[in-house]
């Protein structure tokens, strides 16, 4: 059974998602590859769902440079390691689609590597907004670009701090 939760963040309302195991999604209103919580049940109090919000909020407001959470996301082997790669971005750090694909050994991958990243379930906490387009350039994000902007500056902006 999943759960899930709604909180407005200053990117708008993100929806929160969670198993037993751990948080399986965060979606942004209007999310590219989200169709809704369909038979999924509302539980705010819900143990991962409540931390995770209370990270989210820490992470806003500049005093969580990381996320310490259980995951639970679904996808195919190739998109967990992809995945799992994003996870080790730092924070304030950036790469390209490229160097991810390069990071699993898959590097004539790098459209599936895209793919992959475009597919991520958990935004923010997977950070595929740490991700850039070969030229440095914002390229691609499931929340919108103007969102992708605003998660880079706050990093940067806090790194300079």
């Amino acid at each position: 059974m999943i759960s899930y939760t709604e909180y407005d963040s200053p990117l708008g309302r993100l929806l929160l998602a969670a198993s037993a195991r751990g948080i399986s999604g965060l979606y942004f209103e209007e999310h590219k590859y989200f169709s809704g919580p369909g038979d999924w049940r509302r539980d705010g109090a819900h143990p991962h769902l409540a931390e995770a919000v209370r990270q989210l909020e820490e992470y806003f407001r500049g005093e969580r440079l990381s996320f310490n959470l259980p995951l639970d996301a679904s996808g195919t082997p190739f998109q967990q390691a992809v995945w799992d790669a994003l996870r080790s971005l730092r924070f304030g750090t950036t790469t390209t689609y490229a160097a991810i694909a390069e990071r699993i050994a898959r590097p004539n991958a790098i459209r599936a590597t895209g793919t992959a990243i475009g597919r991520n379930p958990i935004s923010i906490i997977v950070p595929c907004h740490r991700v850039l387009g070969a030229s440095g350039g914002l390229s691609g994000f499931a929340g919108g670009l103007p969102r992708k902007r605003y998660l880079l500056d706050l990093e940067s902006r806090l790194m300079r701090e």
